[in-house]
């Protein structure tokens, strides 16, 4: 039974949703949900951004009770969620690795430079060993920089490819979600 309102609109049930997404996803969220019966919500309430959500965006939408395939278009929904799931994995994979080869290089660089500084403070003076321990030490903290920019280029080489894969495979999930909602 169609319920008609008082000013002559047919009543629509809505299911509401809030997600919390990346801000750099945001886009994504937005031009993909309406494949999946999804629509921005226009009375969506905005909240103050906290520490918790620094960096994320809170998006809402809506969609109709009535929906039919409802289920499948949630299973590509889940889908396409672990996708973008993925791909900010991925994304962050490029960049923790360099992260971590620079930070070990230059925690060793500190290690040499303590030992060289020891040895110059030793009774008697030790030069030698000063020196020789303060060329790797130099080195230590000249070199994670130049090195991170080297492991995030390599890793970037290795991750981009499944990156547009993933991103392809979004392209197909939303489109069998645009035929369902024909």
């Amino acid at each position: 039974m169609t319920r008609i309102r008082k000013d002559g609109a047919e009543y629509v049930g809505y299911e509401y949703k809030e997600k919390s997404v990346p801000a750099s996803f945001a886009s994504l969220y937005l031009d993909s949900y309406p494949c999946f019966g999804w629509e921005e919500d226009p009375n969506g309430v905005s909240r103050k951004e906290n520490a918790e959500t620094a960096g994320r965006a809170v998006l809402r939408f809506r969609r109709d009770r009535k929906l039919c395939n409802r289920a499948e278009l949630t299973r590509l929904q889940r889908n396409f969620d672990s996708c973008v799931a993925e791909i900010d994995t991925l994304e962050q994979s490029k960049r923790s690795g360099a992260v971590i080869g620079a930070l070990v290089t230059g925690i060793m660089g500190t290690a040499f430079m303590a030992g060289s500084v020891f040895a110059v403070t030793a009774e008697p003076p030790m030069v030698v060993l000063c020196i020789l321990l303060a060329v790797p030490g130099f080195t230590g903290w000249i070199l994670p920089y130049f090195l991170y920019r080297t492991l995030l280029r390599k890793k970037s080489a290795k991750v981009s490819p499944l990156i547009e894969d993933k991103y392809e495979e979004i392209y197909e999930i939303c489109e069998k979600g645009s035929d369902l909602l024909i």
